[in-house]
Parts: structure tokens; C-alpha cells; sequence
């Protein structure tokens, strides 16, 4: 995972079929944000590389530092 300001870059090596690997980066998000897996949901581009992902009871800037204090 790679943190550049706003914008966080998520590695996972599930294919991307069947939504497979859009359940990895919401594995990922939550396992590296220390929230419950229900707390991400990706709410734009679930067909795309692109991805808008809400994090429910975080602030974009709480998830930002976390991520920045985990790398």
C-alpha cells in the first residue's frame, strides 16, 4: 500500500472477477485502517482499477494518518 496525499494505492493479488478483488482491498483497507470490514464499502468503481471507498466512523484525514503512521 502507498499513500500519496489523498490518494492511496492498494496491491492485492486476487483476480479481478467475481469481485474478488474488490473483498482484498476491503480486507486490506480495514485490517490496515484497525476498522471492522463492515466500516469499508467501495461505493464507486467496482469494475474499475479506480476506486471511491467510504469509511464509516473515520474522517478521510483520520484514514490518511493512520495509513501514513502505518507505512
Amino acid at each position: 500500500m502507498v499513500v500519496e496525499g489523498e490518494l492511496i494505492r492498494v496491491y492485492v493479488r486476487a483476480v479481478p472477477a467475481d469481485g474478488e478483488a474488490n473483498q482484498a482491498v476491503e480486507k486490506v483497507l480495514a485490517k490496515s485502517l484497525k476498522v471492522p470490514k463492515s466500516a469499508v464499502e467501495i461505493v464507486k468503481g467496482l469494475s474499475s482499477r479506480e476506486k471511491t471507498v467510504s469509511i464509516t466512523g473515520l474522517t478521510a484525514e483520520e484514514c490518511i494518518v493512520r495509513l501514513q503512521t502505518k507505512a
